[in-house]
């Protein structure tokens, strides 16, 4: 899986059209290869961007949880703190 997809369901505020879209066009990029799609080809990889946000926007949004919603801060520290032990802090 590409690591620039984010796990966008149940989070409090729930995740916007554009990170959807973001999601999408990651995807895309991953399965075609491209990150940025010839002209002949930019149309089908523009179709299929748009196709995979509406199925990704239809699952979030069908999906159902008991868990309480995630704060977004919350997790954005969890995942520096995690990066901070994988790779050592920043040099400034």
């Amino acid at each position: 899986m590409c690591r620039n997809i984010k796990t966008l369901f149940n989070f409090d505020p729930p995740a916007t059209e554009d990170e959807i879209h973001a999601a999408a066009l990651q995807f895309v990029r991953k399965l075609s290869g491209f990150n940025t799609p010839s002209k002949a080809n930019e149309a089908a990889f523009n179709t299929a961007i748009d196709e995979v946000a509406a199925v990704a926007q239809k699952l979030l949004s069908s999906l159902v949880t008991n868990a309480e919603p995630r704060n977004r801060q919350i997790e954005i520290e969890r995942a520096r703190i995690r990066s901070i032990k994988r790779f050592g802090p920043s040099a400034k």
